[in-house]
């Protein structure tokens, strides 16, 4: 054999060895790039979550303040949790600003899941009278609710999804009450029942349900003790109405007052405490109050009613 065929064989063999190598090789560089076409393939199936204010609460509401609860739902359609960074929260009126906040860290949505967030609001009825002179006690403003809320999920990165939702709310007005008379049931000086007819003007735009009332009566700088309601009541919005509130007292402890009213000359008497109302916006305690009144008594006339009467 000459040394040429020799040299044909060697570059032969060589050649094969290293083809061996680079198939090794290159069937791993296959391999790597069919697992990240797996991967490319998950995560095209990521989608962007969504969120939506489905139901807006007021558990609290009174003279002072109003407590909103803001139910906003998302859902993650993606195989990983997302944390929920930050919420942004913007309640305005017209579009001028009555509340904003910020919440950070707000937990997280689990792998495919839902979950209703709440976000708490309290509106402070003093900032929003300081700020805007032309909202009225005893109306009714309208309101929208913005919430921004910031997620991180994979392969999009961090996202803004806003939401917002519009509604009503009340700037409600205490009742003004007024004792018009009380009728005696029984009179003794151990012990007097009688009835408080009371006026009560509701001066907001909205209607009053009167279910409960926690009152203390006095007369003649002398309590009487505490009254209730005898039964419900409805106050038109911007109207009144008269409801009667038993109460039982010991005339003697009067003194010489109780003398002044039998001759006419008139006392004072006061009241004070607190109504329960359901209104369009939910159940409210609402304060009630009358001091400096005057009564007298005197001998009621018709219908055969010969109770006597302070008026």
């Amino acid at each position: 054999m000459s040394s040429s065929d020799k040299l044909e064989m060697i570059e032969r063999g060589g050649t094969e060895k290293n083809d061996d190598e680079k198939g090794g090789f290159l069937g791993k560089v296959k391999d790597f790039i069919q697992d990240i076409g797996d991967k490319i393939e998950e995560t095209i199936g990521f989608g962007k979550p969504t969120a939506d204010v489905t139901a807006i609460h007021i558990p609290s509401i009174n003279l002072e303040k109003a407590d909103f609860v803001v139910d906003v739902l998302i859902k993650n359609p993606n195989p990983v949790p997302i944390p929920l960074i930050d919420i942004n929260y913007l309640i305005e009126s017209d579009g001028r600003k009555l509340v904003s906040g910020l919440i950070p860290d707000s937990g997280t949505i689990h792998a495919h899941g839902e979950e209703t967030v709440k976000i708490p609001v309290t509106l402070i009825y003093d900032d929003v009278k300081s700020t805007y002179a032309d909202i009225n006690p005893g109306s009714i403003i309208p309101y929208r609710v913005k919430v921004d809320l910031i997620v991180d999920v994979p392969v999009f990165g961090r996202l803004t999804l806003p939401m917002e939702k519009t509604g009503e709310i009340p700037i409600p007005y205490k009742p003004e009450i007024d004792l018009e008379k009380i009728r005696f049931e029984t009179f003794s000086f151990e012990e007097t029942v009688a009835v408080l007819h009371v006026k009560m003007e509701n001066k907001n735009d909205f209607d009053l349900g009167l279910n409960q009332l926690d009152c203390e009566v006095w007369l003649a700088d002398v309590s009487i003790g505490g009254a209730e309601l005898s039964k419900s009541a409805k106050l038109d919005k911007n109207g009144f109405g008269y409801v009667d509130i038993p109460i039982t007292f010991r005339p003697k402890d009067f003194g010489s007052a109780l003398w002044d009213m039998i001759r006419g000359k008139g006392t004072g008497y006061s009241l004070k405490g607190h109504v329960h109302v359901d209104t369009p916006f939910g159940a409210m305690k609402l304060p009630i109050s009358k001091e400096g009144g005057t009564t007298s008594l005197k001998k009621s006339k018709g219908d055969g009613d010969n109770d006597d009467e302070v008026i």
